[in-house]
């Protein structure tokens, strides 16, 4: 694998200590993806930019007032952004969700490697199920989902899961009128709004990103989420 530095722009957010961690994950993943097929993008600025990069801008402005926080993240996949959140915040509880055996499989193997201070679960469910247990819903102060679905979607999944001042983080690539209006159109029927968007380029023209922060109004109703595979099926926001 080409070891190529990370780019200017990750030394300005990240300390030596975190940069050493995410080359220990570049490597720990590499070892990994020719079984598990984890992730394609692993090599330069494809790992530096769009993933590591990507995972962590949403926490730059405020880095302390996301740490030592119970964090989730829902279809964690490769480990991103639920590994990175874990390695620019020491202090957090962390869980991180996948339906998928291998990928959960691959994902302790990068927690026992990478030995971070954190307290790390990982889980093999449905979030569909897993909202409904009294032990998880409304528990956590931030949740993240990262190419799991749209955001009318995932809002489904999020809210009832957060803390009554939690917040969720959704990734996003290009953002439109309608996908506002349909995440809104959800968000209403789960009690949550959105507290705000924000919106870069990626360096190196690595394309848009956007990160919606939402957040919850009150209670979400007990019959959210929906039994498993309806949310995506039939989106609230349709």
């Amino acid at each position: 694998m080409n070891q190529i530095e990370p780019s200017k722009e990750i030394f300005t957010f990240l300390s030596d200590k975190e940069i050493k961690n995410f080359k220990r994950l570049q490597l720990i993943i590499k070892e990994l993806n020719s079984i598990s097929n984890l992730t394609r993008l692993l090599e330069g600025n494809d790992y530096w930019i769009s993933q590591v990069y990507d995972s962590v801008w949403p926490f730059i402005q405020n880095k302390n007032f996301f740490d030592n926080k119970k964090y989730i993240d829902i279809g964690s996949g490769g480990g991103f952004p639920g590994f990175a959140y874990a390695i620019t915040h020491p202090k957090s509880e962390i869980y991180l969700l996948d339906s998928s055996k291998k990928k959960v499989t691959a994902l302790k193997e990068i927690k026992n490697k990478l030995e971070l201070e954190n307290k790390i679960t990982i889980m093999q469910k449905r979030v569909e199920s897993l909202a409904h247990y009294q032990t998880y819903r409304h528990t956590f102060d931030i949740c993240t989902t990262r190419a799991v679905g749209s955001p009318d979607i995932v809002s489904e999944y999020i809210i009832p899961l957060l803390k009554p001042n939690g917040i969720g983080i959704l990734y996003c690539g290009k953002w439109t009128s309608e996908k506002e209006e349909k995440l809104n159109k959800s968000l209403s029927k789960l009690n949550g709004s959105i507290k705000k968007r924000q919106a870069i380029e990626l360096p190196h023209n690595k394309g848009e990103r956007n990160i919606v922060f939402i957040k919850t109004d009150g209670k979400c109703p007990n019959k959210y989420p929906r039994r498993i595979g309806k949310p995506a099926k039939y989106p609230l926001g349709n």
